[in-house]
């Protein structure tokens, strides 16, 4: 830590964030954390399903990497929004130079499938079966499967004036087959496109006794290319070549012009299925004639292009997890209640005299679902108010709302149905709490509520208490279990009042809030909390005083923050960030950046927690945060921050959330100047530490 920097420190320019080279890193260091779970992937330590579970993982980011990201910055391009600075890179220059080093990690990726991957598969028992090793009863039973199961939901698409190029859903398999000879109208068609539904596995399961042991699986895409000529008949397939196009995903709604959000964003959502074409991967043998087809009727460019080795979309082989072999999976982990939590109806009771901290997955989410419980059944709880985001609509959090509704409570809840990739799920819970009773909102226009807060209101004697749960992480079961989050239950009065006084915010209308504890954004998490300590911090090591900041996130790219976290490094303060994802930041940079570390940990979980520490001169503080350290989270969502008030919890959310993280050498990568990452390992002698493992061990 330093503790003597000088009196006065004469600051270097700091970098400048606001040309397009700098702006457009953040999408190079997106790609970045892909490389990381690509890694994962490779990790020969790690159980073998798991590690196809990490390529799968990276298969699903890299989906999301062009139907989001690069698709906004090709939109951007496309109307001319995306400008250069004098000194910056051409956005087109951008687009290519990421798409290149994607098409690089794709090749790795399915190199290490067919390499690696496959043949450790087969060692253990587990085939992937090539068309030409079917054995004669394998293929008799595959063409009983392919005309019960796979032609009856198939439609042939033969290319002439009355049968035009069809417009392809986002993501499908598809196939583009060249024939030979006349149909039954005497059309010389030449090509035809044949779509895979959906509804289809893309992985096949062959019975045991048609194989000689262990579990044998053959790829649908096997399957229709084999049987292309069944699907033609009368003419020949002389070839069959897959193909997958991904759109661009993000909906658009101009909030300032609808009447009913709900409305409008059932509308939009079929837009996503067919948006602007982003990207199109084939299958590396199609050739280069019909390559160039499909490039042109999709609009792309060769570097919008990726010929693959395998099945376009490794993401569906998630059957395959359901093969149950132990020592090919990591041990299993079962998350504990804590002690004092094991009664569920003494819950409220013990909110009541004590804060509780629960470290999720490692602690379960359960006591969070017992709270809910306990007040939908509680006879004297008047109220209870929730914000959802990602819940699932087919949850014990929903079922709780309604039954609480049915039972007389206030329900209200606070439903963001714009939470990317869960919009159907999201109107489907809206209507179900209406039907119930429930009052529903939607929150504020022009500004997703991305808050995780519950109140509930209790009348005891004379007066009405209220309980309240916030979190960094969303509420919904599922992801308890494989995201790292923290959940902090109270019934601190000034806590629950800053809650209250949210709550009206989202529902009703009025100036912002004035809170005593919690800051949220738009309004004062950056502007105040995160401008305010950072500041101070760097005046205290003008001074000579100790002076440090861990801040622990999924993405950091706000060029206020940055800009503050240069100046309090230049002045002297130790600053160790901690960022899953996307950092815009870059460390180590001389004059600049040079107390500054920046780490990731990629592991078995997903960090998703956000905690901020400052060191205060020794009276340190720790917030959590339902929020990023990103310009869409401190100005155009509605968030919250919260201190963690209890001292002993403080110090634990210290030790568990941040030190132990920062002492990792296993699972941990450290970013350089460049905004590369290199991977940290144990030195010679040195103890291996993943703090996961040992948060595992610790709280399990």
């Amino acid at each position: 830590m330093t503790t003597n920097a000088p009196a006065e420190v004469t600051e270097q320019p700091a970098i400048d964030l606001h040309n397009s080279a700098y702006y457009f890193n953040r999408y190079l260091s997106l790609l970045e954390f892909n490389l990381r779970v690509l890694a994962q992937a490779e990790d020969k330590t790690l159980p073998l399903l798991e590690r196809l579970r990490f390529l799968m993982i990276f298969s699903s980011n890299m989906d999301e990497f062009f139907e989001i990201r690069l698709a906004g910055l090709q939109r951007d391009i496309s109307f001319n929004q995306a400008r250069p600075e004098a000194d910056g890179m051409h956005p087109q220059e951008v687009l290519r130079v990421i798409s290149d080093r994607c098409r690089t990690a794709v090749d790795r990726q399915y190199k290490l499938f067919n390499d690696d991957l496959l043949p450790a598969l087969a060692a253990e028992n587990i085939h992937f079966i090539a068309r030409e090793k079917w054995t004669a009863p394998q293929v008799q039973w595959i063409k009983h499967y392919f005309r019960q199961q796979v032609a009856p939901v198939m439609t042939p698409i033969g290319l002439d004036l009355a049968h035009p190029f069809p417009l392809l859903v986002n993501k499908s398999l598809n196939f583009i087959v060249t024939l030979e000879g006349k149909d039954a109208f005497g059309r010389q068609l030449g090509l035809a496109v044949v779509p895979a539904p959906k509804s289809l596995s893309r992985i096949i399961r062959l019975p045991d006794d048609i194989c000689e042991g262990g579990d044998n699986y053959v790829f649908l895409s096997s399957v229709i290319h084999y049987h292309a000529g069944y699907l033609f008949p009368g003419m020949k397939a002389t070839g069959c070549y897959q193909f997958r196009l991904t759109r661009n995903s993000d909906l658009f709604l101009d909030e300032e012009k609808v009447e009913d959000l709900s409305t409008a964003l059932k509308g939009e959502l079929f837009s996503r299925r067919y948006g602007e074409e982003v990207r199109l991967e084939v299958a590396d043998n199609m050739p280069d004639n019909l390559v160039d087809f499909l490039l042109n009727k999709f609009g792309l460019d060769d570097h919008q292009l990726f010929k693959v080795n395998g099945p376009v979309n490794l993401t569906r082989m998630m059957p395959v997890m359901d093969i149950t072999r132990s020592h090919m999976l990591f041990p299993p982990h079962k998350p504990k209640v804590p002690a004092i939590l094991q009664r569920s109806d003494r819950l409220l009771e013990v909110m009541g005299s004590q804060d509780v901290l629960l470290n999720h997955p490692y602690e379960s989410f359960q006591p969070v679902i017992s709270f809910l419980r306990q007040a939908a059944r509680d006879p004297h709880v008047v109220a209870i108010k929730q914000t959802l985001y990602r819940t699932g609509s087919n949850s014990d959090i929903l079922d709780l709302l309604v039954e609480a509704a049915r039972n007389g409570k206030e329900v209200t809840a606070v439903v963001e149905l714009r939470a990317r990739f869960d919009e159907e799920s999201n109107i489907a819970i809206a209507t179900r709490l209406q039907e119930a009773g429930a009052i529903v909102v939607y929150g504020i226009v022009g500004y997703k509520t991305h808050a995780k807060m519950m109140l509930v209101v209790r009348r005891e004697g004379q007066r009405l208490r209220r309980y309240v749960h916030l979190g960094t992480g969303n509420y919904h079961a599922g992801n308890a279990r494989i995201y790292s989050d923290y959940s902090l239950l109270t019934a601190n009065e000034e806590l629950a009042e800053d809650v209250h006084k949210i709550f009206q915010e989202l529902t009703g209308m009025g100036r912002p809030a004035q809170l005593k504890y919690l800051y949220h954004s738009p309004f004062t998490l950056q502007q105040e909390l995160l401008a305010q300590n950072i500041e101070e911090e760097r005046l205290n090591a003008l001074k000579g005083l100790p002076a440090r900041i861990v801040l622990k996130c999924n993405s950091l790219t706000d060029t206020k923050t940055i800009e503050m976290l240069y100046r309090a490094s230049q002045a002297g303060v130790e600053i160790k960030l901690i960022v899953r994802g996307m950092c815009s930041l870059r460390p180590g940079i001389p004059g600049v950046s040079d107390n500054i570390e920046v780490r990731s940990v990629v592991g078995r979980f997903l960090e998703h927690s956000r905690i901020y520490y400052f060191h205060r001169n020794g009276e340190f503080k720790i917030y959590f945060a339902s929020a990023d350290l990103m310009e869409r989270n401190l100005f155009r969502r509605v968030e919250i921050c919260f201190p963690v008030l209890d001292p002993k919890l403080a110090q634990r959310v210290y030790h568990e959330g941040l030190e132990i993280y920062l002492k990792d050498n296993y699972q941990a990568w450290k970013m350089n100047s460049d905004g590369t990452y290199q991977r940290l390992s144990p030195a010679e002698g040195e103890t291996r530490i993943s703090a996961q493992e040992y948060l595992i061990d610790k709280l399990g």
